[in-house]
């Protein structure tokens, strides 16, 4: 049930409902907009909300969905039940049209995979449209609406006849007019004509009785008459015969063919009752494409776990201006079900209230709302609203009176599953016993363990909060610094009303605002004040946790940077000695057994000196093989480099760069080898880190001396060296955080920035997109607080206008 009477106007629904009816096709559509109605069934609403989803997803996809031929026929079906009807062929055609778009929908639906998109396949389910009526219907009209010939043979005869006789006329007609053109009896551009369904010639008056006829008209002037030649009577009079006779064979075509379709009129019936659905389904998608709805998570509870959520109304206004809605975070659970909003007037907090109460109703009506993933909507039995005035000269009911008739409604049906919704709670009366009275009334409702939000400046509402269980204080946020409200909710804490901070901001006389403060007492005044330092400490609070929280992220991604690359060095340092170990298990196997070998062939040789002498050369050889190529290895390296010293910067015409020699890298003061080349592509050893580039930026040079290569002579510094190459080589001035949340995409800037300082870079991009604008908002209130930004915009309204925040430094 929802209270009272005027609910949805006062909500905002009947615009709704408005736009809806605007976006279907047909007044089958329109109709059941009206029928929209709130519901309290979780089945019914998975039902409407699931299929309007799925729909989204198929505009969305852009894919060919049927638009065209949206025709309401159930009128002419339900008259065709009855015995001896028959359609007008007008209407034949239209319910040809209709039929063809439902077959083309029908089609369309079932292509789909039932997977994805399970509700529109309910929608279909046993529906189908017998093939032999759109058959018949094209055996009896063509395209223009025109019954065929050959509907039957009776009408294909009759139509030979009078086309047949229609000539004979024509030529006798022809002969008359020929004849009295000849004779000057008519005017030499005188064309036969129709009058009263006949065919007939223009004549003189002063020659009317020169040809035997019958006068049909005069013109206006009264010198022309219209007469049907005599000739011509009897073939006009069986033309008119012809006429009737074909009129009653089209009706009797007509009544054969609703009496075809008679028995199939249940069913028909069932395919336009679908096709209003999908146009009532398909406008709703619509709408909630343009609001940016989504379906939230559903839950049988009384619960409001909304995030991110807007006004539609509000947002569509405000994005026909290009501005941005400031989305509210909003939450109703068993723990604290009933918001007390306050704050600066023109802050926000009625269309808080009515955001709640629209998204609500919305919700239980079978409508997508608004907010983001992850939100969370309950079932509520009850709605009630006191919002505006319901004074009544009618009823004798003051404004405050009407406030009280709703609140006793409140009162004594308020439940578990209720939600109500008041504004300006307790006003329209004396503030101190109006005050009271709302007191009173919202610790009934809170006992009640209804669900609920009101809006107020009354001091012992906010107070309420403190000591009664259920009730939880919210405020709309102000700019202390800027006096201008911010619209955002924060809830935990009440708000401010800012009356002596506007008014002084809009000039108002300060020695009347003293007075006013001292009329009011210290203990309001120190309340507001308290209410004010505690918002300007808990913002400051919030700005530090922010600073905080990246800090944290970015030391413990280095953190886990730096532990991955031990983790790293110590697995290659661990392969590396069990290589040493084998290789050098081996040689001893190797060696041990030469060393057997020969102390063998000695003692059988009885220590002969030439046996001798050969075992020890053959020792010597083994030795060489094991050691020698270690030996080339050491050497390979400095004979390079000998032989590149003596080549100087020259480098010869086409010969190309090969590994080992040193280069000089392009508009750069760094120096390396080259230790690697794929394709166009080398690496380049410079000091302890490496370098990829392209082989065409490199120029052969001599080797270095230590004291000269800043790689080298610098050995300390060479970790931060690459980094500040390696940045320099991959920094892209556009920076992309859309789609990031807001703490992922503050630690992302933060860095970009800090890289973009180090590089010395004039000017950047950060691309956050538009969006309700929250993500830009943090991201303006961190730059405000880097001291090397000169000034930071918004991109040109053709570039991405608010999407893009331009970024420029110090030079």
């Amino acid at each position: 049930m929802v209270y009272p009477e005027h609910f949805e106007e006062k909500i905002g629904f009947r615009a709704i409902r408005d736009m809806l009816a605007h976006r279907c096709l047909s007044d089958m559509g329109r109709k059941r907009v009206d029928e929209i109605a709130f519901t309290t069934d979780r089945l019914s609403l998975k039902q409407l909300l699931g299929s309007t989803a799925e729909f989204m997803t198929i505009l969305q996809s852009r894919a060919p969905f049927p638009t065209d031929g949206y025709i309401d026929m159930t009128g002419m079906l339900e008259r065709a039940v009855i015995e001896g009807t028959w359609m007008e062929p007008e209407q034949l055609m239209d319910f040809r049209v209709s039929l063809v778009t439902i077959s083309e929908c029908l089609r369309f639906l079932k292509s789909l995979d039932i997977s994805s998109f399970p509700l529109m396949h309910g929608m279909i389910e046993g529906l189908t449209l017998e093939a032999r009526i759109l058959r018949e219907i094209d055996r009896i009209i063509d395209e223009k609406g025109r019954i065929r010939d050959r509907a039957s043979d009776l009408l294909a005869q009759i139509r030979r006849d009078m086309e047949l006789l229609g000539g004979t006329i024509d030529r006798k007609i022809n002969q008359v007019l020929n004849l009295t053109r000849r004779s000057g009896w008519s005017s030499e551009n005188a064309t036969p004509t129709i009058r009263n369904g006949r065919l007939v010639i223009p004549l003189h008056v002063p020659h009317k009785r020169k040809i035997r006829g019958f006068i049909h008209d005069e013109s206006a002037t009264g010198q022309t008459v219209y007469i049907e030649p005599e000739e011509v009577f009897d073939a006009n009079n069986r033309i008119r015969e012809l006429e009737s006779a074909e009129h009653r064979e089209i009706v009797r075509i007509l009544a054969v063919f609703t009496g075809f379709i008679r028995p199939h009129i249940p069913e028909l019936l069932r395919l336009y009752v679908f096709l209003g659905e999908i146009d009532l389904v398909r406008s709703k998608a619509l709408f909630a494409d343009e609001i940016n709805a989504i379906l939230p998570d559903i839950t049988e509870k009384p619960l409001i776990d909304w995030r991110q959520a807007v006004h539609p109304l509000l947002f569509l206004t405000l994005a026909r201006q290009h501005r941005v809605t400031v989305p509210s975070d909003i939450q109703l659970d068993d723990r604290q079900r009933i918001l007390v909003l306050s704050g600066p007037n023109a802050g926000g907090k009625s269309v808080c209230l009515k955001t709640i109460g629209l998204l609500q109703y919305m919700f239980q009506c079978g409508l997508l709302i608004p907010v983001a993933e992850g939100s969370t909507c309950g079932i509520f039995e009850h709605i009630f609203i006191d919002i505006g005035d319901e004074q009544s000269l009618e009823n004798d009911l003051s404004t405050y009176s009407s406030h009280l008739m709703n609140y006793m409604h409140f009162m004594e049906h308020a439940g578990p599953g209720t939600l109500f919704l008041i504004d300006e709670f307790g006003s329209g009366t004396d503030p101190q016993m109006g005050g009271a009275i709302a007191e009173v009334v919202l610790e009934r409702l809170a006992q009640s363990g209804a669900f609920g939000a009101v809006t107020t400046h009354y001091f012992n509402l906010k107070a309420l909060a403190g000591r009664t269980d259920g009730i939880i204080n919210g405020a709309m946020l102000f700019d202390t610094r800027a006096m201008t409200p911010l619209f955002r909710l924060q809830t935990g804490h009440p708000g401010s009303s800012f009356a002596f901070e506007i008014a002084r901001r809009i000039g108002f006389p300060l020695e009347m605002l003293d007075e006013a403060g001292s009329r009011i007492g210290t203990g309001q005044v120190d309340f507001e004040r308290q209410i004010q330092l505690l918002e300007a400490e808990r913002r400051d609070l919030a700005r530090r946790q922010q600073q905080y929280q990246v800090a944290d992220g970015f030391l413990n991604e280095t953190i886990t940077k730096y532990e991955q690359l031990l983790q790293k060095l110590e697995a290659e340092k661990g392969r590396i000695l069990g290589d040493a170990r084998s290789e050098a298990a081996g040689l001893l196997e190797s060696v041990n057994r030469l060393i057997e070998q020969t102390i063998k062939e000695i003692r059988e040789s009885q220590a002969d000196k030439e046996k001798t002498k050969r075992l020890r050369e053959k020792i010597t050889r083994e030795k060489e093989r094991i050691i020698g190529p270690m030996n080339e290895r050491k050497k390979a390296k400095p004979a390079v480099r000998k032989k590149r010293e003596t080549a100087g910067d020259t480098e010869e015409a086409g010969q190309p760069l090969m590994v080992g020699d040193w280069v000089r890298i392009a508009d750069q003061d760094v120096a390396g080898e080259i230790i690697e080349i794929t394709g166009e592509d080398a690496v380049v050893r410079c000091g302890s880190f490496t370098l990829r580039t392209d082989t065409g930026k490199l120029h052969r040079t001599d080797v270095p001396p230590p004291e000269q290569n800043p790689a080298i002579r610098k050995p300390i510094s060479s970790g931060l060296a690459e980094q500040v190459v390696h940045k320099a080589v991959s920094f892209n001035p556009t920076f992309d955080v859309r789609g990031k949340r807001g703490e992922e995409a503050l630690n992302l800037v933060r860095r970009f920035i800090d890289d973009a300082i180090l590089l010395n870079i004039p000017t950047v991009r950060i691309l956050h997109g538009k969006g309700y604008g929250i993500l830009r908002s943090l991201i303006h209130d961190f730059l405000k607080g880097i001291p090397e930004i000169t000034t930071f915009r918004d991109e040109h309204i053709e570039r991405g206008g608010h999407g893009i925040t331009i970024v420029e430094f110090r030079k």
